[in-house]
């Protein structure tokens, strides 16, 4: 029989009084995992649960890119599995000892005992599961939106860098107030002095100019296109968010009621054989 006293860590068992958690104790067995052991696979049969009793355990996904995703880190008094478990059907996770791991094994009819002596621990398991769902899921939404700025900084060269200075400061009032004292100061000096380098009608400062906005202009427009890139990217990121919150609220919606059901028939048997 396991120590009784591991329940008072885990939260779904903490109303549990000293006869009842002797019982439970009865049922469930003691499981040895070595680090980097994996406990259950994603796509697995979901009939067992486990309390960790000491150690550290990792429970990951596969998101849409294909890339390992950590929904969930169960240390002393965590627990794993618990949704699949009570939903009846598949692991939709991978749960993995990062060291040496104790733990207390579970299955529905350790849990069908449970909910016929306390009957109230089936809400306090249906919490606990919305609380991981609620967890699982805003970690995948957040891993849609990715900082763009950051992004497009890392992989910008020095010339796109350069665009986008010479295109945020020639877009200023500093810039029109700095270039229009420049050329005010260039017309009194050349109409003002007896021998002007660039008499009116200012024919070497129209060259300037016209150098100037020849240079400008693209260097401009390269700095417009990162931002339209930017922009496009965006749109896209706003499209992949929205999809996966409506795909993510169905999920949730059926999984709690797949939940609510097992629940529901879990008590029916209990009464029944009572």
């Amino acid at each position: 029989m396991v120590d009784i006293d591991i329940f008072d860590e885990v939260p779904i068992f903490q109303l549990l009084d000293a006869d009842e958690r002797k019982v439970l104790a009865e049922q469930v067995s003691q499981k040895q995992f070595k680090k980097g052991q994996v406990i259950f696979k994603a796509g697995e049969p979901g009939g067992l649960a486990y309390v960790i009793q000491k150690g550290t355990v990792h429970v990951s996904i596969k998101d849409v890119n294909n890339e390992t995703v950590v929904v969930d880190i169960a240390d002393d008094g965590g627990i794993v599995g618990m949704s699949s478990l009570l939903a009846g059907e598949s692991h939709q996770t991978t749960a993995v000892a990062m060291e040496d791991t104790t733990a207390i094994e579970i299955d529905r009819n350790d849990i069908m005992i449970l909910i016929n002596t306390k009957p109230m621990a089936g809400l306090d398991m249906l919490t606990i599961v919305e609380k991981h769902l609620r967890s699982a899921h805003e970690l995948m939404r957040t891993r849609v939106a990715r900082n763009l700025n950051e992004e497009f900084d890392e992989n910008e060269s020095f010339g796109e860098r350069m665009a986008d200075v010479v295109a945020r400061f020639g877009g200023s009032w500093k810039f029109v107030i700095l270039f229009g004292v420049v050329l005010l100061v260039y017309v009194l000096a050349n109409t003002q002095l007896s021998q002007p380098w660039d008499p009116y009608p200012f024919i070497l400062l129209n060259l300037f100019l016209s150098m100037l906005a020849a240079i400008q202009a693209p260097i401009i427009m390269m700095s417009q296109n990162r931002q339209d890139a930017k922009d496009r990217v965006r749109s896209e990121l706003d499209y992949r968010v929205n999809l996966k919150a409506e795909l993510e609220i169905e999920e949730l919606l059926q999984r709690v009621g797949e939940i609510e059901k097992a629940l529901g028939e879990m008590r029916m048997e209990g009464d029944a054989e009572e």
